[in-house]
């Protein structure tokens, strides 16, 4: 949580102590437009770097607070490896035609299942598919009406 005035330097501070958050990988975050609320950038690991190794959220102390609430969730979440909007994700915070200001169950159950065991770093669409239906059958089972 930054206030404009000091994200800059506090930006700087990161390259500071993390020597792989370079400068010019944080600039995106340095920069942000007056129309950004709040962001996210994740890296990879540096022995594997399509694995995130390490995320910054930059979430303006200006916002007010169901404001920030939302970038809590939108941008930790994106953190975490949901990291694209999608048009496609319904109802979901990820979907800038929707207004969700919090995470969705949608969300919640997408996270879980990003995280499950069962997935692998680099895994093809196509091996994934029937891991993904697995799961998502085993989560709304789960969380279904009993």
């Amino acid at each position: 949580f930054v206030s404009e005035d000091d994200r800059s330097e506090e930006i700087d501070k990161l390259s500071a102590r993390f020597p792989n958050l370079t400068p010019a990988a944080l600039a995106p975050l340095k920069n942000l437009s007056r129309e950004t609320y709040c962001a996210v950038i994740a890296f990879g690991q540096q022995e594997n770097p399509a694995k995130y190794g390490a995320a910054v959220a930059v979430i303006r102390a200006e916002n007010p607070d169901l404001l920030r609430l939302s970038c809590i969730h939108e941008e930790l979440s994106q953190g975490l490896g949901l990291a694209n909007d999608s048009p496609q994700a319904r109802p979901s915070i990820f979907n800038d035609d929707d207004e969700f200001a919090l995470l969705t169950n949608h969300d919640e159950l997408l996270l879980r299942m990003l995280y499950d065991k069962r997935f692998e770093t680099g895994m093809s669409l196509e091996t994934a598919r029937p891991i993904i239906r697995d799961i998502s059958i085993e989560l709304t089972e789960a969380d279904g009406p009993a």
